[in-house]
């Protein structure tokens, strides 16, 4: 693919219009009609079309700066990771600019990227999660950009930093074991999450390996409010269950309130485990046993990489790191009582829902 920088003439070319009706488009859009301004705007992504009004804005003595397109800073780990990003990139002389499209569609996100190349970006972080293929087109189609994803399957053919769920996840499910825990409940984050999918999947595998194939898995969507939700089906389906592994600290936290109701009723304690270890999860009720991960250390590293990306004059080689995560063992994991009649959970369910 070329990297020669696309001129107005080629846009007004592709798009089959005069070079007057480009600039049009660029300067005052509501003189063009809407038909027109679309055919002129595509012509720019597909050419990569940069303005030369901003490449000349920010060419002078601004400092130079790296793209971050993340989802959601409403969310713990994303917004702990961009924070990470730009104190790391400040550090180097970098600015930062953020970007959070509504979707992570090709459309959408080529144009988060035509932006970066209008602000004169050449380093870009993507912190969403990117199935392989779109991942790779992106990267492909972009090359002149530093391209470094956080959130892509392990498969995917990109420069890479991100965590090793497998020894966190695993020694979670060890522990549980470990304290005589046999009927588990599985609460996953979104099923369109690469984070959450190999979170489960960590989960399942462990579980395989101590002959466990009952555990029930119910999805989530981050939030503490789906954490409460999902907590009453996951029992539903399994009264038995004794111990709930759920895939981040604030979704756990609502599992605490709604176990919390439950036991209220009479119901019988139930382990729960997160992962994030938020600053937080120490003052939950009980103290939350979680899984550690050093968003500081990922911050770091995917500024280094993706510096060092850009460092490179042509080709890049692709790079991937994995960081460690860690159990961290608190009160919200008790031994399972062996000696105790099970509780009838179902019954107890059933008033408490008539009850809210």
């Amino acid at each position: 693919m070329s990297t020669r920088q696309a001129t107005l003439n080629d846009v007004a070319r592709e798009a089959g219009v005069s070079q007057q009706t480009v600039s049009r488009v660029l300067n005052s859009p509501d003189l063009v009609s809407s038909r027109t301004r679309e055919k002129v705007l595509h012509a720019m992504n597909v050419l990569h079309y940069v303005p030369n009004r901003s490449a000349q804005l920010l060419a002078g003595k601004t400092m130079p700066a790296l793209g971050l397109i993340t989802s959601s800073l409403t969310y713990h780990a994303p917004s702990q990771i961009a924070a990470a990003i730009k104190s790391h990139a400040e550090g180097q002389q970098l600015q930062v600019s953020v970007a959070m499209p509504k979707g992570a569609e090709y459309e959408a996100l080529q144009a988060v990227l035509n932006e970066f190349r209008a602000q004169n970006i050449r380093g870009v972080i993507a912190n969403l999660p990117l199935e392989s293929t779109l991942a790779e087109q992106l990267a492909r189609e972009n090359d002149d950009l530093a391209c470094l994803f956080l959130d892509v399957p392990p498969e995917t053919d990109v420069s890479c930093v991100r965590f090793d769920h497998q020894d966190g996840s695993g020694a979670c499910v060890k522990h549980l074991w470990e304290l005589g825990h046999r009927q588990f409940g599985l609460l996953a984050g979104p099923a369109e999450s690469i984070s959450a999918r190999l979170r489960l999947g960590c989960w399942r595998e462990t579980l395989h390996r101590f002959g466990v194939s009952n555990a029930i898995t119910a999805w989530g969507d981050w939030s503490a409010s789906s954490g409460w939700a999902k907590t009453f089906e996951l029992i539903h389906a399994n009264p038995r269950i004794s111990a709930i592994i759920v895939a981040n600290d604030q979704m756990a936290l609502g599992v605490l309130s709604a176990l919390a109701q439950l036991k209220r009723s009479g119901a019988n304690a139930v382990s729960v485990t997160g992962y994030d270890d938020t600053a937080d999860s120490l003052f939950f009720q009980p103290a939350l046993t979680t899984v550690a991960q050093d968003f500081d250390l990922l911050g770091k590293r995917a500024v280094e990489i993706v510096t060092s990306l850009m460092a490179q004059s042509s080709s890049p080689q692709k790079i991937l790191k994995l960081l460690p995560t860690r159990l961290v063992i608190r009160e919200s994991t008790y031994p399972f009582p062996q000696n105790e009649t099970p509780t009838d959970i179902v019954a107890q369910l059933k008033l408490l829902i008539n009850q809210l």
